[in-house]
């Protein structure tokens, strides 16, 4: 089941595409265009409205679609015939946009609310097969791209530890010695250990940028790997949200085929960061024809165990770090648009 403010986000958002006079007219009405929301559902949004829990969300998913409902790139003030929630749905598989309404089988719209975070992929999805397609788990990430001070690092910790029970070779570590790993490495490293893993942590940041950029050889190869990165896809969609200060977020997600009409990517380069953990920069330098400037879009990713030190798959969180509104390829929408 999607979490509270999720529904107030994403439901919020449809029942400003119709038209009400108000939020309190349109929660009244609960209306059965919205397919997918019944009464246990209207009932916790109500109940949340009148106690006043997530108030900013309601307020901003309100205007947000009923902006949506008047723009000219949105609905242009028609109400809509039908408006499709995904709610606790999971999709059959892998899915390229990331649609939480859909609008009269037409419009897709994405509902995104206090995060900066485009993908959250397996490293082996994101530095490997640079997002092209979704791969089962190939193995421990860590291992793959720093294999001998990821060593370095397992020798350390089992030394400190003294678990002398724990194989002295960290491929061959199993569920149960991954568990007394983590159990025991719990919060902060150690002193000792501390910049052992920092050093790690920087070799495979950079290990795992220079795995990508060798796969990205030609200037087409890391431009599509940009369109994937952004999300761009062959079909346009919308993201109706707000940043992580709360300021509105409208803006429509165009196509590759649009962005090459108006841009042209002059540089894309990624780098490992000495921060501490895996970091990996990201930097693409775009001409924008249109406004005769060059635009830089900036971003980072954070590769970190799933479930703590040693324990569960490393997960890649990719970042975007340059404003929404100030993407290339993210075109603005207003009430004016």
């Amino acid at each position: 089941m999607a979490d509270l403010r999720t529904e107030v986000s994403e439901i919020v958002t449809g029942l400003g595409l119709f038209g009400f006079r108000d939020l309190e007219r349109a929660l009244a009405a609960r209306p059965r265009f919205i397919t997918n929301v019944d009464d246990t559902v209207y009932d916790r949004l109500d109940a949340a409205f009148a106690d006043g829990s997530h108030a900013d969300v309601f307020s901003t998913a309100w205007d947000n679609g009923s902006v949506f409902a008047r723009c000219d790139q949105g609905l242009r003030g028609r109400p809509p015939w039908l408006v499709e929630w995904k709610g606790p749905h999971r999709p059959p598989a892998y899915e390229q946009i990331p649609a939480d309404l859909r609008v009269d089988h037409v419009y897709l719209i994405s509902c995104k609310y206090g995060s900066n975070i485009l993908h959250n992929a397996s490293p082996w999805h994101l530095f490997d097969r640079g997002l092209a397609e979704r791969v089962k788990n190939s193995g421990d990430w860590f291992l793959s791209v720093a294999p001998e001070s990821y060593q370095q690092l397992y020798t350390a910790a089992r030394d400190h530890l003294r678990a002398t029970a724990l194989p002295p070779h960290v491929a061959d570590l199993d569920s149960a010695g991954r568990n007394e790993l983590r159990t025991a490495l719990r919060g902060r490293w150690p002193a000792e250990l501390r910049e052992t893993w920092e050093l790690v942590a920087f070799e495979i940041s950079r290990s795992s940028a220079a795995h990508l950029l060798a796969r990205l050889a030609t200037a087409g190869e890391r431009e599509e790997f940009l369109w994937r990165l952004l999300r761009l896809q062959a079909a346009p969609y919308f993201v109706l949200g707000a940043d992580l200060k709360g300021a509105p977020l409208r803006y429509r997600v165009t196509t590759p085929w649009d962005f090459r009409t108006r841009f042209k990517v002059r540089s894309f380069d990624m780098w490992g960061e000495h921060a501490g953990q895996p970091t990996v920069r990201w930097r693409a330098d775009i001409s924008d024809r249109h406004e005769g400037r060059s635009r830089i879009i900036e971003g980072h990713v954070e590769v970190r165990w799933s479930h703590g030190k040693f324990a569960g798959v490393p997960e890649a969180k990719v970042y975007l770090d340059t404003p929404h509104h100030d993407v290339a390829g993210y075109q603005p929408i207003d009430s004016d648009s």
